[in-house]
């Protein structure tokens, strides 16, 4: 049978809706695992976020995470496979990744921008995919199709090692430089050897294949490979940092490695870790007609609720900063108020529109808000908002003067650790700096109550907004004291 341009279209514009509100089980599965032995009263909260998030996008059918990433495929092509099509197949690709993004029931965030040194303009669909083919025997097409978040994917690593070095040691001096922006618990993925582009690509397939570590955590006679796994799995959670960077018993729920034999003289290393919207599928295709996706056994979800009444609440538009100075890091809070948004091309527009002399925009007022690092997807039917996660807020570091000088903020909202120069600023300003959950985009999203548009629309996902919230879960990250909690980062890498 021939493979048809609208099955392929279809079969992944399918997988990539699937994929925005479905986990995959073992990921559910591992996640209640850490959720049911972490001791660590901050990072629990956080792992149940993140699954009662994961429930709620899953019944709702509406994405896990704001950042629905940049598509990524991997495609076995049968030697025998005849076709009927117009199209290549990297074209039949990049059309079902545009209809599901536009896809007017779950519009998916387009954030793919082409001229990437200078316009860096928005594509608008999400295209192109990154694409990887591989002609093998048979007749048939193997799919994985991925959507990789780039707040754990700006977080990869490589390194050409010598020979003799110890993978093991380069690997745990790497985990605390990423700090928490990859938006851990999650998966860490190696590739060793080949060569530099091998090694890069082993690292990014091996986060395809499922969660087994407790499996081989139980067989009398692992490999060397596997030994290594169970090795790395221990110390890296041994560091502490947990979910979130705030601490705790799970940083990672497996440790892939793939290898590939290497020049003599070599030993390419990458490393690239995958968040908590881990999101990925595996099919295929035989000419029969549009592949056939996994059905969701709701079952595996933990019962699991937000317990509102456990948490400081706090009225944003009463607040003040001696009210701050009795925060602590650690504490979690329930936000109600205005909120202001704006995440990275909003910060450096500003910064030109103050260097210029220009002044701040109009209709947008700062003094005494908090500010929201965050880019949503757009509202269907009755939403007031798409799902609306932080982004990593230490690329903001750089405009944090300029805002708490220019603006009376209060302070930031956003995800991830902040400098030890921002730390000190928010210090001097007696500021604070709150986060967010990274991958309980669509719950935080839920306990927002009005949202409008106020400045940049022309920047799609970077517009600033004005929110209403109520009842919005944050942490205490750096205190009006400029106690930091992610300074673990910087205990660590003292140690070394």
């Amino acid at each position: 049978m021939k493979i048809q341009q609208k099955h392929v279209i279809e079969s992944v514009f399918n997988a990539l809706q699937y994929i925005s509100y479905y986990h995959s089980p073992d990921f559910i599965q591992a996640m209640a695992k850490a959720y049911e032995k972490e001791t660590h009263d901050t990072a629990k909260n956080a792992i149940a976020q993140i699954l009662i998030n994961s429930k709620m996008a899953a019944l709702g059918k509406r994405p896990l995470c704001q950042d629905t990433g940049i598509v990524n495929v991997f495609v076995e092509v049968g030697m025998d496979v005849t076709w009927e099509a117009e199209l290549s197949l990297d074209e039949m690709i990049n059309e079902g990744v545009r209809q599901a993004f536009t896809f007017d029931k779950n519009p998916l965030r387009a954030s793919i921008v082409k001229d990437p040194l200078f316009s860096r303009e928005n594509t608008k669909d999400n295209t192109p995919a990154v694409i990887h083919s591989k002609v093998v025997k048979g007749d048939q097409l193997n799919f994985i199709v991925a959507a990789k978040g780039c707040g754990s994917e700006n977080k990869a690593k490589f390194a050409i090692l010598n020979p003799s070095a110890s993978v093991a040691d380069w690997v745990l001096d790497m985990i605390p430089t990423m700090g928490a922006g990859w938006c851990p618990p999650g998966i860490i993925g190696i590739g060793v050897g080949g060569t530099a582009e091998k090694a890069m690509l082993m690292a990014k397939e091996s986060l395809l294949d499922p969660i087994d570590i407790t499996d081989i955590a139980q067989k009398t006679n692992p490999t060397n490979l596997e030994k290594l796994r169970l090795e790395l799995l221990e110390k890296i959670n041994n560091l502490g940092i947990g979910a979130q960077g705030l601490g705790g018993l799970t940083t990672v729920l497996d440790v892939k490695i793939k290898d590939y034999p290497t020049h003599a003289a070599s030993q390419a290393v990458a490393m690239i870790p995958n968040c908590a919207a881990t999101r990925h599928l595996h099919f295929s295709m035989d000419g029969s007609g549009v592949a056939k996706l996994p059905t969701v056994d709701m079952s595996i979800y933990p019962q699991l609720e937000m317990d509102y009444s456990k948490y400081k609440h706090v009225d944003l538009n009463a607040l003040t900063r001696e009210q701050m100075n009795d925060w602590k890091i650690g504490d979690t809070l329930l936000l109600t108020g205005t909120i202001i948004t704006g995440r990275d091309a909003a910060h450096a527009r500003l910064k030109k529109m103050l260097d210029n002399g220009e002044g701040l925009p109009k209709g947008v007022d700062f003094d005494n808000k908090f500010i929201y690092y965050v880019g949503p997807v757009d509202a269907v039917g009755d939403e007031i908002i798409g799902p609306a996660g932080p982004t990593t807020a230490t690329r903001m570091d750089r405009y944090t003067d300029m805002m708490l000088d220019n603006t009376n903020i209060l302070g930031m909202i956003g995800k991830a650790e902040r400098g030890e120069k921002t730390a000190k600023s928010i210090k001097k300003h007696k500021s604070s700096y709150l986060i967010a959950v990274g991958g309980a985009a669509y719950l935080i999203s839920k306990s927002i109550k009005k949202a409008e548009k106020i400045a940049f629309a022309d920047m799609g996902m970077e517009a600033i907004y004005e929110f209403e919230v109520e009842n919005m879960p944050v942490t205490v990250a750096v205190d009006s004291q400029g106690k930091n909690i992610h300074d673990i980062f910087q205990t660590i890498q003292n140690l070394k």
